[in-house]
């Protein structure tokens, strides 16, 4: 696994309004039994993304919404083949997500 792949939802019950998951975990804790991630929703679901929380990113031709605030951790085993990468997006990730940790 790797910082910045993208990888399906596979829970039946959110996999609709949210098709992926971004992982943002550091590569040195590929040991660890779980990995963070970042929902990335239908962009019609949050329609208005709020600048800073919200970054817009297309995955296999479809526009996506980052909703960093939702980050949280996952078992790696939900988690099976990258479908893509948003690694060279990672200027726009980190600060999203030093806006929602930490307010700059």
């Amino acid at each position: 696994m790797t910082q910045y792949d993208v990888y399906r939802n596979t829970n039946p019950e959110t996999s609709v309004i949210i098709p992926y998951l971004l992982d943002v975990q550091a590569d040195l804790l590929g040991t660890l039994a779980t990995s963070m991630v970042i929902p990335l929703y239908r962009q019609d679901v949050i329609p208005r993304p709020i600048q800073h929380v919200h970054p817009v990113f297309m995955v296999r031709g479809e526009r996506l919404v980052l909703s960093t605030a939702e980050l949280a951790g996952v078992p790696r085993a939900m988690l099976a083949e990258p479908v893509g990468s948003l690694a060279e997006h990672q200027t726009e990730i980190s600060a999203a997500l030093r806006f929602v940790l930490a307010g700059i």
